[in-house]
């Protein structure tokens, strides 16, 4: 529950009790109730509510599959991207770099350019472009 463990709350706890007092802790705890109590009642309408419009359906779904903290971005390009089964092998595999060199790159046709104006010449220059 957002990286809280039980000492983290307990010290919450302790400063709310020094800053709250002892006279209004109890309704603030009591508004805290409620609206923890609000919140499940909220959940479980949604959920009940679900369930209505979806029919016998709703339990035959994998809510499992459908969680997004499974999703991996990679695994998802690498399975698209081959056409071998996905569920084959659920290891990651390392990724080895290759050294490729675009020989159209903007970079390597401005380098052989200025090799083939040579030492006499100088670079062309556009007045109008400055």
């Amino acid at each position: 529950m957002f990286g809280l463990t039980f000492e983290k709350l307990l010290i919450i706890g302790v400063i709310a009790v020094f800053l709250l007092g002892p006279e209004r802790l109890p309704h603030y705890a009591a508004q805290l109730g409620r609206l923890v109590r609000s919140l499940r009642d909220l959940a479980s309408g949604a959920k009940d509510r679900m369930r209505e419009e979806m029919g016998p359906d709703f339990d035959d779904v994998d809510w499992k599959k459908l969680d997004p903290r499974q999703y991996d971005p990679r695994r998802i390009i690498r399975e698209a991207l081959s056409d071998v089964d996905p569920f084959a092998d659920e290891s990651p595999k390392p990724v080895v770099a290759r050294a490729s060199v675009n020989e159209n790159s903007a970079y390597l046709q401005r380098k052989r350019k200025r090799e083939a104006l040579g030492a006499e010449e100088t670079a062309p220059f556009d007045s109008e472009a400055t």
